[in-house]
């Protein structure tokens, strides 16, 4: 009788494991809420004293008698407490530990531990933040879904992007609405041209007009022309196209001014006018100059209708997209006024650390450290800032060139027109003929 339940309780077990592994692979959420998180959260409690005392979190608590100055002469022997915690709360891919600060102490010590506490609750990472004083919340992601981050869910709305998954397993999105410029930073092969790629296969189903400045001849935009209300192939097209915007961004105040309100999305829905998104690919083309007279005069003029842009355009509807491998001073002394305008940064992987500290230095230093980790295998992965001004690894969702071109081309039909633009642009295209 034995041998047979000893058989049937090792067949039970091998049915388990067989579906807890089919469960891991295919539904992970399940599995961690089922079996990662319990064993996590005991983890964390058991080994929360011994990691506090080891990194310096544990204050000594001075015995009650036999002190004479800072020298202990006789009494009960020194025992460091642990700041006190609360019980591990489930995330959907992780847990959160609330930690009620010692007198005198800061979030940076917590900080600095993080790795210890990867280590010691054997998680991927861990994230240190304060919601308020006194109190740090330490975030224990399990795994990295950057390996395989798929795509994640957003309700959809006018100029709300989904670009891909956040560390933490939520969805990457880019409100434009929320944050109205953003600056994308990386080096060749990096991700850019993949988180490009996706942001325009994104808004080309929207009611919006999208104005693509690519001065490598169009080599990159040029893919999606078919549902760009306007591209500029050449730093003289890039003037052109930025100076007609300007115009239409003058006339769009001229209107908001009529009607007495202060942006066009407090306009009635027949006089609003049609949101502009402008995606400039590598911004370095625009300010280089080769030391003619004619260069630099470009050059300065796309400086300022840029910053006119950035400084003007957000409650106009007029967005802006700069993406580049290094936006630095060294390109010119406007890039600097541009950087400060644009609030959204994303940080790709970069050649040197000048460039990350460029694009999230004046933000969050500790993002600019985790940018600098990240491997030339992680193609897409990036650290972005978010609308509460933290910030997180993420990943941008792979969209084939294929797939990009059939989906824009397929919306095609839908392209608002921006007569001011075509109208520069056809006088420019005339004037080279002639």
């Amino acid at each position: 009788m034995r041998p047979i339940l000893l058989a049937f309780a090792l067949a039970v077990l091998a049915w388990l494991l067989v579906v807890g592994d089919l469960v891991r692979r295919h539904r992970p959420v399940w599995h961690w809420y089922l079996v990662g998180y319990p064993v996590t959260a005991c983890r964390v409690l058991a080994t929360w004293r011994k990691a506090a005392v080891l990194n310096d979190l544990a204050v000594s608590q001075r015995p009650p008698r036999g002190l004479l100055g800072d020298l202990v002469v006789k009494g009960d022997p020194l025992r460091p407490a642990a700041p006190r915690i609360s019980f591990p709360r489930a995330t959907r891919m992780g847990l959160t530990v609330a930690v009620r600060l010692h007198a005198g102490q800061t979030p940076a010590t917590y900080m600095k531990a993080a790795d210890a506490l990867v280590h010691a609750w054997k998680v991927h990472a861990v994230r240190v933040t304060s919601p308020e004083r006194g109190l740090v919340l330490l975030t224990a992601i399990a795994t990295d879904p950057l390996e395989r981050p798929g795509l994640a869910t957003a309700p959809a709305e006018l100029l709300s992007v989904l670009i891909g998954v956040l560390e933490s397993g939520g969805a990457w999105v880019m409100n434009l609405r929320l944050v109205p410029h953003w600056l994308i930073a990386g080096a060749t092969r990096s991700g850019k041209s993949t988180l490009l790629a996706r942001l325009i296969t994104q808004l080309v189903t929207q009611p919006v007009a999208l104005v693509g400045i690519d001065c490598k001849g169009g080599m990159e935009l040029g893919l999606f022309d078919g549902r760009l209300s306007a591209l500029a192939t050449c730093r003289r097209e890039a003037v052109a196209v930025l100076s007609a915007l300007v115009v239409d961004m003058q006339d769009r105040m001229s209107a908001c001014r009529s009607a007495g309100v202060r942006s066009i999305w407090e306009l009635p829905d027949k006089l609003r006018p049609v949101p502009v998104v402008v995606i400039v690919d590598e911004i370095a083309e625009l300010y280089l100059s080769d030391g003619t007279r004619e260069s630099k005069a470009e050059a300065e003029q796309c400086s300022t209708l840029l910053l006119r842009l950035a400084q003007l355009g957000a409650a106009l509807g007029i967005h802006l997209v700069v993406a580049g491998q290094r936006v630095g001073s060294d390109l010119g002394p406007g890039v600097t006024a541009l950087r400060a305008q644009l609030g959204g940064r994303i940080c790709h992987r970069v050649n040197d650390p000048g460039t990350a500290e460029m694009a999230l230095g004046d933000l969050n230093k500790d993002a600019v450290a985790v940018a600098q980790s990240i491997t030339a295998q992680e193609r897409g992965v990036a650290v972005c800032t978010g609308p509460d001004g933290g910030w997180s690894r993420a990943r941008s969702h792979l969209t084939p060139t294929e797939e990009a071109v059939a989906i824009t081309r397929k919306y095609a039909a839908t392209t608002p027109e921006l007569p001011a633009i075509d109208r520069t642009l056809a006088a420019l295209e005339g004037d080279e003929k002639s």
